[in-house]
């Protein structure tokens, strides 16, 4: 078997905000007062975007303040609108990061990674065709940071909250990347990007020499 990708989901708004898209009691933490932002502006679109991306994913790769969210959440929703998702994340395995060896995992089918994160993530490469990490924003720096992943795929919506978590925080690590594929827009506005990592950090120059 060829090695397996790494895949970061995420959904964004215009100024970089993912912290807690799906529900005001998603990540609540500093304040935060725009929980459950994506929820107006789903159309078909971002669902479409949303199965693909599910299509060959074998594994779920989380942080720790996520995978408690998963794990609240989707052995209960199995069945309904939302069944196919639950059944898909109940049924592979799940890896949280945590340097903590008594995190309570108690989902099933649940494993600890996080002591040597380069080389726990090329063992998943191993072994899975793809795994996919979902929200998990602290987490995605370190990935994104590192240079730990594959693709990154993003859904950014026309809004601007101006508080929140970012994928690309003050600080962020400098890097480069590839647009992977032309970007696909929602009826509502929302832009889907689709980038790879690429080798070594920006350039700089002046215009017009």
């Amino acid at each position: 078997m060829s090695a397996g990708r790494i895949v970061i989901d995420l959904f964004t708004t215009l100024d970089g905000v993912a912290q807690a898209p799906g529900g005001p009691e998603e990540d609540p933490s500093d304040g935060f007062p725009f929980g459950g932002w994506q929820a107006p502006l789903i159309d078909e679109a971002v669902g479409a975007g949303v199965d693909e991306a599910m299509r060959d994913m074998d594994g779920l790769l989380l942080g720790r303040r996520t995978y408690d969210i998963f794990a609240g959440y989707w052995p209960h929703h199995t069945t309904g609108p939302e069944g196919a998702i639950g059944q898909l994340f109940n049924r592979i395995p799940k890896y949280v990061a945590t340097r903590d060896p008594g995190y309570p995992l108690e989902w099933e089918g649940s494993s600890r990674i996080g002591d040597n994160l380069a080389a726990e993530i090329a063992e998943l490469r191993t072994c899975h065709r793809q795994v996919n990490v979902i929200g998990s924003v602290d987490f995605v720096q370190t990935l994104l940071a590192e240079r730990l992943y594959d693709e990154l795929r993003m859904w950014v919506y026309p809004i601007v909250l101006g508080t929140g978590k970012k994928v690309f925080p003050t600080g962020a690590a400098p890097a480069n990347l590839r647009l992977t594929t032309a970007p696909v827009v929602s009826d509502r506005g929302a832009v889907l990007l689709r980038y790879a990592p690429e080798p070594g950090i920006p350039q700089t120059g002046t215009m017009g020499e």
